[in-house]
């Protein structure tokens, strides 16, 4: 049950941060929370009070706007509220936080709507349900949701361009850096340590002869000569690391996973959305 409409709506304040600390737009939890309260004081007509607060994403690792419903705890977590009747709606800071991919805000509002509850952004108010009579409504939220999904594919473009492009040029673009060289402001330098390290193990090879195998033991018996993440040397790493080949052939391989992971998690994805038909 929803509150009178001449009683104070008790709403549930959505954040997320996408990125770390909102590096591409600077719009980070404080400054979400800060919006929402303000616009949450000066509402008159009608009355709000802020009961509950949940965020998606902690500034480090950061929760996707285009993530489902299901896959969002704070806003699972809202939605419980409202349908328990703990709360009559939910207020985020504008449509972007609360999806930056159309179906995925027509979906969140859609659901918020079938409870009972209601949408309000602190750069526009309420958002109300859809109405046969009134079309315009339901154009002008979708082309608004429009733009936050263009903007996010801009974004994503400049990103994946400037990386290709420092790439190119020699620069650090991005992953973790190889063996014998370290990131440091942004850009790769040269490790001198595991450079001796890489040295070493190539004189092994070359003037004595030694396996993959056998170099890989006589690191491990060292105490100065620890891998990457200072862990044990395994065959597998130290045949990268002096073979050229090899690590084209690894890179080859992760790109591949990589992909089969993304098409995996589409398909998860799919699946998921008709099970909610």
């Amino acid at each position: 049950m929803t509150a009178p409409r001449n009683a104070a709506l008790r709403l549930i304040l959505v954040r997320r941060v996408s990125t770390a600390g909102q590096a591409v737009d600077g719009y980070g939890l404080p400054a979400q929370e800060a919006d929402c309260r303000k616009w949450a004081k000066g509402q008159t007509t009608p009355r709000v009070r802020i009961v509950h607060m949940v965020t998606d994403g902690d500034g480090k690792g950061g929760k996707s706007g285009t993530t489902l419903l299901d896959e969002r705890p704070g806003l699972m977590e809202a939605v419980e509220w409202i349908a328990e009747g703990k709360a009559d709606g939910i207020l985020a800071p504008n449509l972007d936080r609360l999806a930056r991919e159309l179906t995925v805000q027509e979906a969140v509002l859609s659901y918020v709507w079938a409870l009972g509850g209601r949408v309000f952004t602190a750069d526009h108010g309420e958002h109300l349900e859809d109405d046969a009579s009134d079309p315009m409504r339901t154009a002008m939220r979708q082309m608004r949701g429009v733009f936050h999904q263009l903007d996010r594919g801009l974004i994503i473009k400049r990103l994946t361009e400037g990386r290709a492009a420092k790439g190119e040029r020699g620069g650090y673009a991005y992953g973790a850096p190889r063996f014998g060289q370290r990131a440091k402001d942004g850009e790769l330098t040269e490790d001198e340590k595991e450079n001796a390290i890489a040295e070493t193990m190539e004189r092994w090879r070359d003037e004595e002869g030694l396996s993959i195998r056998a170099i890989c033991e006589r690191a491990n018996a060292r105490e100065d000569m620890p891998s990457k993440r200072g862990g044990k040397w395994h065959p597998t790493t130290v045949a990268r690391l002096l073979s050229p080949e090899a690590r084209e052939k690894a890179r080859q391989q992760s790109a591949r996973a990589r992909a089969e992971r993304k098409e995996q998690q589409r398909r998860e994805r799919a699946a998921r959305l008709l099970a909610q038909r």
